[in-house]
């Protein structure tokens, strides 16, 4: 049976100020107590600066089993045991484009729907909120405009907009798009929303504070999402 993915606007994983509650909800959907939960970095280059943050916070606030899987440096030899010996795996931000491009050359776009179809937790925030859809908007190809990117893995139908409330640009240009048909309908989310999918239907959004939401986008325009707050 498909699994969970946790769609992410823009959840922050600096050591200052870190809130561990989106992370308590996301590890409690895992098949086990502890979780083994691996880091994919591809977004940002496998940064390294990220990738010890993401250690740093999840050793210090959550009881979990913590790796990552790098790809521009390489010390995985078997990428499909690998992942599937997971039980989340939390794709960071960064280009959204170039992570497409580094999984499908690795197999491990295939690979992660192998494990979201087994039940393995997926979840990311901003380009891995992205990722996980048919499109989304990205500023993959531009960092002064945004644009769209009809290419994503396609996991859940639709398409997507994170940061929906944090970017200036991303409404109004999200709803366009979708009005225009220039990207199938789909979800936003704001900074501190998260929407949980089970399967390939949206169950619950969930936040960080209060009056964040997420919302359904059709070309005759949004409607919020009802949501908890964490």
């Amino acid at each position: 049976m498909s699994g969970h993915i946790v769609a992410m606007g823009g959840a922050r994983l600096t050591p200052a100020g870190y809130d561990p509650r989106l992370n308590d909800f996301v590890l409690g959907l895992a098949r086990r107590a502890r979780p083994r939960v691996c880091f994919v970095g591809a977004a940002s280059g496998d940064a390294p600066e990220y990738v010890a943050g993401f250690y740093r916070v999840l050793a210090a606030h959550h009881a979990c089993d913590v790796a990552d899987l790098a790809l521009f440096d390489r010390t995985v030899a078997d990428l499909r045991a690998f992942v599937l010996g997971q039980d989340v795996i939390w794709v960071g931000g960064g280009n959204t484009l170039s992570l497409l491009a580094v999984w499908r050359a690795h197999g491990v776009d295939a690979v992660l729907r192998e494990a979201w179809e087994a039940g393995i937790v997926l979840c990311g925030s901003s380009a891995g909120m992205n990722c996980w859809f048919e499109g989304s908007i990205t500023d993959s190809f531009n960092l002064v405009e945004l644009a769209p990117l009809p290419d994503g893995l396609g996991v859940l139908p639709g398409s997507c907009c994170p940061h929906y409330d944090g970017e200036a640009q991303r409404r109004p240009l999200y709803r366009r798009l979708v009005a225009e048909g220039a990207l199938p309908p789909g979800y936003a989310a704001d900074d501190d929303a998260a929407l949980h999918f089970e399967g390939a239907e949206v169950t619950e959004v969930v936040t960080l504070t209060a009056g964040a939401t997420a919302y359904r986008v059709e070309p005759d325009g949004e409607t919020a999402l009802p949501a908890r707050l964490l």
